[in-house]
């Protein structure tokens, strides 16, 4: 880790996180944090802090059911007609707030070996309703483009698979890794790919980062955003207006904003859910259509994501009541 980013009073609380949890930062990442200031929300978010030790009983290690839902190693079928594939579960960075803190790093459950990746794949060609892999881990873009090519021909030859999905935060921490060579790996399946990029705060959204996705999109990629709801980071309408606007900008569709996971030693990131429906409540109708995200919550046990974002209409009476995106309520008939 760079020298200067822990103050020297919590160095020994650090090394206890270190000793858990996985904990790396990129030269890119690095050069985001303001280091005179100390709610910096980029090194809030990459930067451990002895709060991460601190764990509470609702908490869990598997907090979205992962396992629970592994028919075999590598593969997560939560969904009907998509599954993940985890072929790594190593990241350029780590997130401090990450649901899986106990899977990923060099101690996690590391990267699929041939034999399990062909036992993967043959899960996928056997199970005909899947239509949709998701490449996620770990950063499934950390993985070299002959690797990344090479899942790519596995999946070419099963025709019920016709979108490929790949989460990454690479564009954004490590922009330069995104080139040709890479780019013709993503294209090796012959089927639509889709990239989801991770980002939590308008400054990750820097010149090389949106190159690097221009890149993407220019070479035939659609991509989408994720965002994970921080307290410390996003919590904010103004600055979660400006990143969803950074991503319309960059031509990402904004996709998905997360509630925090009951992830271990997390809770020092997560806001009650009513403090969100109101942030999210406040991007509406101040800000493109364009730019609005769904408010999701995984269910705990991995029963699947649920919206939550504000609900603007309820029964009263005999029609309905629709509350406008500056509170004011407004009577609509039933029918």
């Amino acid at each position: 880790m760079a020298t200067g980013l822990v103050e020297p009073g919590k160095l020994d609380g650090i090394r206890a996180v270190a000793d858990r949890y996985a904990i790396a930062l990129t030269p890119t990442l690095v050069s985001l944090i303001d280091r005179a200031d100390p709610n910096d929300p980029i090194a809030r978010q990459f930067v451990p802090d002895p709060d991460e030790l601190l764990a509470t009983p609702e908490e869990r290690a598997d907090p979205i059911g992962d396992h629970a839902h592994s028919p075999v190693k590598g593969i997560v079928h939560r969904y009907p007609d998509r599954v993940l594939l985890k072929a790594v579960h190593i990241c350029p960075v780590y997130c401090r707030f990450c649901f899986r803190r106990e899977m990923v790093g060099p101690e996690g459950d590391g990267t699929l070996s041939p034999e399990k990746l062909a036992a993967a794949l043959g899960y996928i060609r056997e199970h005909t309703e899947i239509w949709e892999v998701i490449l996620t881990g770990g950063d499934p873009l950390v993985l070299s483009p002959r690797r990344l090519a090479a899942i790519m021909r596995g999946l070419a030859d099963i025709a019920h698979v016709k979108i490929v999905r790949f989460h990454t935060r690479v564009p954004v921490v490590e922009p330069d890794r995104v080139d040709r060579e890479l780019i013709e790996a993503l294209k090796g399946s012959g089927k639509v790919v889709y990239v989801a990029l991770h980002a939590n705060h308008p400054r990750e959204m820097t010149q090389p980062a949106r190159a690097a996705c221009a890149r993407l999109v220019d070479a035939g990629f659609p991509m989408v955003s994720q965002t994970v709801l921080l307290r410390g980071v996003n919590d904010d309408p103004a600055v979660l207006g400006e990143l969803m606007k950074a991503f319309v900008e960059t031509r990402i569709k904004p996709y998905y904003l997360h509630h925090p996971d009951l992830a271990p030693g997390t809770g020092h990131f997560r806001l009650d859910i009513a403090e969100g429906q109101k942030i999210v409540a406040a991007l509406r109708g101040r800000i493109s259509g364009l730019c609005q995200p769904t408010y999701v919550l995984d269910i705990p046990g991995g029963h699947g994501k649920a919206v939550i974002g504000e609900n603007a209409i309820h029964r009263q009476g005999g029609c309905y009541s629709v509350s406008d995106f500056r509170g004011e309520e407004h009577a609509y008939p039933p029918r």
